[in-house]
């Protein structure tokens, strides 16, 4: 199972390290340049927690914590 926010369905996204190398135009340089990127994940911050699902059952899921802050789950 991939970790996926049971409520929001947040998710991991894609993204890049930007390495940059020179002086800004504004601090008296010719400006920065980009020399390398990596790619890399962002990662919503999710918590494992008992739920109570709107049928009744308890049940363990992914949510996330801001979800869990919003109100949108009762904790069990």
């Amino acid at each position: 199972m991939s970790r996926i926010c049971h409520v929001t369905g947040k998710g991991p996204t894609k993204g890049s390290i930007v390495y940059r190398r020179g002086v800004a135009k504004k601090a008296g340089g010719i400006g920065t340049h980009v020399t390398k990127r990596t790619k890399r994940k962002f990662r919503p911050n999710l918590q494992r927690i008992r739920v109570k699902l709107p049928g009744g059952q308890i049940k363990r899921v992914w949510v996330t914590v801001k979800a869990l802050k919003a109100g949108l789950v009762q904790k069990v």
